[in-house]
This record gives C-alpha cells, sequence and structure tokens, in this order.
C-alpha cells in the first residue's frame, strides 16, 4: 500500500486572516501565501495595508484587503459576503484581531471592558458564525483562533484580557463539537510574548523583557511572529486533518513551569 504523508501545503486554498496589518497577522497572512492560499486581509482600516497585499501578489497569490473593524458588525458581515463574492469560498478563517489594554483590576474602566469584549469575544464569534455559515454549506473548512497563554495563565494587569482568552479557547471546543460533522475543524494557538509593534513598548523595558525570557522556562527566547505562524499553518493544512478543539500552546515553556 502506499504511503500517505503528511502535507502542509495549502495550495488552491481561500484564507481570510483578520488583523491581517502588521505583527502576528501580517505573518500568518505571508506563511499562507507561501504555503500556496490565497489571502483575504481583514483591516479595521482597509486602505492602510503596509504593503501586505503587495507582498502577497509578489508571492504570486492573489488577495483583496477588506474593511473590517471588529466592533462594527455590519463591516465583519460585508467582509464576509466580499470573500466570497471574490473568491467563491472561504476554506481558512484565522481570527486573529484582538486588543489587550493593561490595568490593575481596581482601575479598568467600564470603556476598556466593553472594547476588549467586543474585538476578542464578539468580535471573534460574530466573524466565526459568518465563515462558519459559509463552511457548512462547503461542508468544509479550517478555522483557527489566536488566543494567548493568558488564556492558560494569570498575567497581572490583565484580567479582562485574559478572560477574554480563557473565553476564546472554549469557544473553540464548542464550535469543533458543533461543526465537526461539516467537516469543519476549530483550533487555537496560544501565543507567549512575541516580539510585534503590539508589545515593542512592553518589552522595550529592559527589567519586564528579562523577567518574560526567565519565564519562558524552557527556551529562554522570545517568539518571532513566524512562530506562532507555523502553528497556525500546521492546523489548517491537511497534516491536522484530525486535529479539532485543540489549544496549541506556543510559549516556549511558560505554562509548563
Amino acid at each position: 500500500m502506499r504511503a500517505v504523508f503528511p502535507e502542509f501545503r495549502v495550495d488552491g486554498k481561500v484564507a481570510l486572516v483578520t488583523g491581517a496589518a502588521r505583527g502576528l497577522g501580517r505573518a500568518i497572512s505571508l506563511a499562507l501565501a507561501h504555503a500556496g492560499a490565497d489571502v483575504a486581509i481583514g483591516l479595521r482600516d482597509a486602505g492602510d495595508d503596509g504593503g501586505l497585499a503587495g507582498e502577497i501578489t509578489g508571492m504570486g497569490r492573489a488577495t483583496l484587503p477588506v474593511q473590517m473593524d471588529m466592533t462594527v458588525p455590519a463591516q465583519i458581515a460585508q467582509a464576509v459576503q466580499d470573500v466570497v463574492d471574490r473568491f467563491g469560498r472561504i476554506d481558512i478563517l484565522v481570527n486573529n484581531a484582538g486588543i489587550a489594554p493593561g490595568n490593575r483590576a481596581e482601575d479598568v474602566t467600564e470603556e476598556d471592558f466593553d472594547r476588549t469584549l467586543a474585538v476578542n469575544l464578539k468580535g471573534t464569534f460574530l466573524a466565526t458564525q459568518a465563515v462558519g455559515r459559509v463552511m457548512i454549506r462547503q461542508r468544509h473548512g479550517r478555522i483557527v483562533n489566536v488566543g494567548s497563554q493568558a488564556g492558560e495563565v494569570a498575567l497581572p494587569g490583565e484580567s479582562i484580557y485574559c478572560m477574554t482568552k480563557a473565553a476564546i479557547g472554549h469557544l473553540t471546543r464548542c464550535l469543533a463539537v458543533e461543526w465537526g460533522p461539516h467537516d469543519i475543524t476549530v483550533n487555537n494557538v496560544a501565543p507567549t510574548f512575541i516580539r510585534t509593534p503590539g508589545t515593542a513598548e512592553a518589552l522595550s523595558d529592559p527589567a519586564f523583557e528579562a523577567d518574560v525570557i526567565e519565564r519562558i522556562a524552557a527556551l529562554h527566547r522570545i517568539g518571532d511572529p513566524m512562530d506562532v505562524a507555523g502553528a497556525v499553518l500546521y492546523l489548517v493544512s491537511p497534516a491536522a486533518s484530525l486535529v479539532t478543539g485543540h489549544t496549541l500552546v506556543v510559549d516556549g515553556g511558560w505554562t509548563v513551569r
């Protein structure tokens, strides 16, 4: 019998990545294009992709920037429809968009609370729901949520962010069970601190950076966005066809300590 080896390419697939303009979203979009997918890039400002669309087309893949402010349900719905109108399908959804306004629990404002939940939970659910409907009709799909190690461990000053990322982990499990019969897998990637524009300010403090490196107990290095993109690519590839409802922690050993 001829062996069927694991395949990590996603040639011919159509992906939608939210929060794609920079950091993890940008790396994930480029990794998917490099692996053969056409990539729609969800942007809070569709006119400012930082040159990402050009990099994707430079790889020989098609792309579509879509206006997708995750706090505006109408934009989410329209963005998904725009992708379907352009490509005819959506095979991969990566829910990357998220915010993390840090503050001590006793000082969290209602505005910060509402906005964090609006982006990290409501926006993620609405995007997943809209794309899920497309994937159910297709009888196939791969969804990856970008969570955080903050959903697994407590980070002082990040109580609301931690709460939302823990919730995303359980939403992942619920949807994996509900949509599995449609050949839709739903997984969660939970990174540690990664060097991105969003973490640059915190990591510019030498004492904070040293503490983070120490807590990344096994490897003692801060991650690169492509470390996370590799995990996402695995989970949407044929090699992970039997993996669903799982949280893949990309933390260099922080949470096993």
